[in-house]
């Protein structure tokens, strides 16, 4: 049986932690450390961190941030955010990162993800998708933070950076991003059946049956910002309800 693994998603912007609503809006909630820290010793399996305005300063900004955790954190740490190069992706790897995300660079130059596989390996490569809704049962690919359309359908897209190498994908539903409305149950369904590697839900948890349904879906893993920054549950409930719906998770 497949241990399902709850992942915190760390938005960062500079110094700060951030969360917004549809990738947008953005709120200043705090030192990332302090909420990295918190949740490590809640139990969470793996945590996420997002340099959420690399785009505009063309490469990721938090080898400090990722140097500074690794000291009191100790589980596996993915980084995304301005990721353009093997030596980006090697330099956030030397700050203590155990993997790297992409999408922006991998869109631009699908072999991109090729080359990360072939020197770093699959294991290290998340291939990190922003979905929109485009019509019943398709959605398409955005990079930017949801801003900027790429004209690629979102499940011919994961199956192609699968085939290119990509050891997992991140897929986040932009629609549903901070709203708290649940997980898009449909999209995941699709691109778990669609591709042979794990795949981590982001975007739309607001109550602990989300989890679970969202995993009943396909999901081997679950990206959760919203519920935790604003402490309306802990890592230990999310497991706890996992654990009732018959999910394994690794014990606390």
């Amino acid at each position: 049986m497949r241990h399902i693994r709850l992942i915190p998603r760390l938005d960062i912007k500079g110094h700060n932690l951030i969360k917004g609503v549809q990738l947008e809006g953005l709120r200043v909630l705090g030192d990332p450390h302090d909420f990295a820290v918190r949740y490590y010793e809640q139990g969470a399996d793996e945590l996420l961190f997002m340099d959420a305005v690399a785009s505009l300063y063309g490469r990721n900004q938090l080898s400090h941030i990722i140097e500074r955790a690794v000291q009191h954190v100790f589980v596996p740490i993915t980084v995304g955010g301005g990721i353009r190069s093997l030596e980006d992706a090697r330099q956030v790897l030397r700050a203590g990162a155990d993997k790297i995300a992409i999408n922006t660079a991998a869109i631009a130059r699908p072999d991109l993800v090729s080359e990360l596989a072939r020197h770093l390996g699959a294991q290290c490569v998340v291939v990190s998708i922003e979905a929109k809704a485009q019509a019943p049962g398709r959605w398409e690919a955005y990079t930017d933070n949801g801003r900027e359309r790429t004209g690629r359908d979102v499940v011919a897209w994961a199956q192609q950076a699968v085939a290119l190498g990509a050891g997992e994908l991140l897929i986040t539903s932009v629609d549903r991003e901070g709203t708290r409305r649940g997980f898009d149950t449909e999209l995941v369904a699709q691109l778990s059946a669609a591709v042979n590697v794990p795949v981590i839900a982001s975007g739309g948890m607001g109550q602990l049956p989300h989890a679970l349904e969202i995993t009943q879906a396909g999901a081997d893993a679950v990206a959760v910002a919203d519920m935790l920054h604003y402490q309306r549950a802990t890592i230990a409930q999310m497991k706890q309800s996992l654990k009732e719906g018959a999910m394994a998770v690794r014990q606390l």
